[in-house]
Parts: structure tokens; sequence; C-alpha cells
């Protein structure tokens, strides 16, 4: 039986595009549910697809490592 790859290669660009699509996928689905139109998904599905698309992009935040010069006074923006 084959194994699952656990290693990606994916650039940061990558993952910039990934985390946008997420952002974009969430606002729409956060707009559907408070519009309380006919979305693509029962109410319960979109609830459950926020809480997991919030909880990936926390992962992936989570993952990122912030650099701030070791000498010199910081800016930050």
């Amino acid at each position: 039986m084959s194994k699952h790859n656990r290693n990606f290669e994916l650039t940061i660009r990558d993952i910039d595009l990934i985390e946008a699509a997420l952002h974009v996928t969430k606002r729409d689905l956060s707009m559907d549910a408070l519009n309380e139109t006919a979305s693509m998904l029962p109410a319960d599905a979109a609830k459950d697809s926020l809480r997991r698309i919030d909880d990936l992009l926390g992962r992936l935040h989570n993952q990122k490592i912030f650099y701030r010069p070791a000498k010199g006074t910081y800016l930050g923006g």
C-alpha cells in the first residue's frame, strides 16, 4: 500500500496564493451566512467549512517566522 506524501515543495508564493484563496472562500461563505441566501452548502456544512478554514489559516500563520533586525531600531509597519 502506498504512503501519504508528507514532504511538500511549496514556495512562499504558493503559500501566499493558498492563503489568499482561503481568505476569499472564507469571505464568500461568511457573506452567504449573513445574507441567508441559497448557498452551495447547507448551513451546517458552511459553518463547519468556516471553522476548518479559520483553523487552517491559523496554522499557516503560526508556522510563519517573522524577522526583525538584530541591531538598530525596529520600525514596525
